[in-house]
């Protein structure tokens, strides 16, 4: 196996790895303030729509960076950080509910207080 399908290979389990963790952190903070529609309607849109979407994004973003920084694997994997966990934030920022009844500041209660809340 050559490297390129090895790092393509890598990046699909990595990627598809991060869609799901995303899109569980946005099902329980929409479960915690009892957002959205109904948790049988969150989850199938989270699982038909944006898990898929979200790994498209992500593998794109994979591959386009993988192709621009082919011979600079130090920096390529710098910039494949930064820019998945970028779009990762920026996909629940998209969703994230604002103030709900069970949560009036838009911040789920197991929410830490160190990581910044997302919304736009």
């Amino acid at each position: 196996m050559d490297s390129r399908r090895l790092h393509g290979c890598l990046g699909s389990v990595v990627v598809l790895a991060l869609a799901l963790l995303t899109a569980m952190l946005l099902g329980r903070a929409w479960s915690a303030c009892d957002a959205g529609v109904n948790s049988s309607a969150n989850g199938i849109f989270l699982l038909v729509v944006f898990i898929p979407l979200l790994w498209l994004v992500l593998m794109a973003i994979w591959l386009g960076v993988g192709a621009l920084l082919g011979r600079h694997p130090v920096v390529r994997a710098f910039a494949v950080g930064v820019l998945i966990l970028t779009a990762s934030w920026c996909a629940v920022s998209l969703f994230w509910e604002g103030d709900a009844y069970h949560c009036p500041s838009g911040v789920p209660p197991w929410w830490p207080g160190f990581v910044p809340v997302p919304g736009f």
